[in-house]
Order: structure tokens, then C-alpha cells, then sequence
């Protein structure tokens, strides 16, 4: 019988020993789930690497726009997805139990695409504080222009003879 990757990959490092690494899981859940649905599954795929592994940082699931459409084949049919939930969790683990969160993100079908990353913890920390950051800087519009804006072009103008 064939393995699937993620087996091949428990086998190779059963008796490996090897020493923990951190690893960052980034995904894409299925966005026709409500809010609060994309919410809670996010918690229980945190909960279980925190099991498994620790936590070093973690983005919490935003609904996007996807750059492209993504296709999967379903057993009642092809589904495109054209926005998605994306969240993240940076995590530190042995390559066995690393070996043991790819299976399980292969296997929750709310998940529609993931990509597993080797980074460091100084990253993983990094990238939570830039997420922070954004999340509270304002947005700013088009028709918006700020004060320091006009006040600068009419000290142009005047110093242009």
C-alpha cells in the first residue's frame, strides 16, 4: 500500500532524535465558513500544535482577497475560491512532530490550501510585531490629503520666483 508524503516523512524521522526546529504554517481556510466558524477552527489547529509543539507567534485568520483563483477538487465537485481566510502560526518542534502538523493540516478539510515554512524564532517574532503595526496604522484614502500636504505646496509656491 502507498504511503501518503507526510507518513514517508514520520518514517524517516521515527528514530532520528533530531533536535526541535521553528517552523511556520501559513493557511487558507475555506472562506463560506462564518466568522465566528474560521475563528474557532484557527483555534483548534492552534491548539493543537501548542500540544504538540510551542507557539512563538501567530496571526490570526483575516478574510483576503486571493491573488489568483484557487481549484480543488471536492467529492461533490470542483470549488474555486477566490477569497479565503489566511492565518498563521510560527511554532517550535522536532521534525517528527513537525512531520505529525503537515498531516494534520493535509487532513482538515477547512484548510483549502496551507504552506509550511523552516524560519527562526527572531522572524516569526518579527513578522507578529509588523502585523500589529499595520493592523494599527489607519488606512489611508485617495481623496485624503493631509494638512502638512498643503501647507508644503504653498511654501513651494512662494519660494519659487
Amino acid at each position: 500500500m502507498a504511503k501518503n508524503k507526510g507518513e514517508e516523512v514520520i518514517d524517516e524521522l521515527e528514530d532520528s532524535g533530531a533536535e526541535p526546529r521553528v517552523y511556520e504554517l501559513g493557511f487558507h481556510l475555506d472562506p463560506e465558513l462564518p466568522t465566528e466558524e474560521a475563528k474557532k477552527a484557527y483555534q483548534e489547529i492552534r491548539k493543537f500544535i501548542g500540544e504538540i509543539g510551542s507557539i512563538v507567534a501567530e496571526g490570526e485568520p483575516q478574510k483576503i482577497q486571493l491573488a489568483y483563483t484557487i481549484s480543488r477538487q471536492e467529492t461533490s465537485g470542483r470549488r474555486d475560491f477566490d477569497s479565503a481566510y489566511f492565518a498563521w502560526v510560527a511554532y517550535e518542534a522536532t521534525p517528527l512532530k513537525h512531520a505529525e502538523i503537515l498531516t494534520s493540516a493535509d487532513t482538515d478539510k477547512r484548510i483549502i490550501r496551507f504552506i509550511d515554512l523552516l524560519t527562526t524564532k527572531e522572524a516569526a517574532r518579527h513578522a507578529a510585531e509588523m502585523l500589529e503595526l499595520s493592523l494599527k496604522t489607519p488606512e489611508r484614502t485617495e481623496g485624503e490629503e493631509p494638512v502638512l500636504t498643503a501647507e508644503l505646496d504653498a511654501a513651494l509656491e512662494n519660494v519659487a520666483v
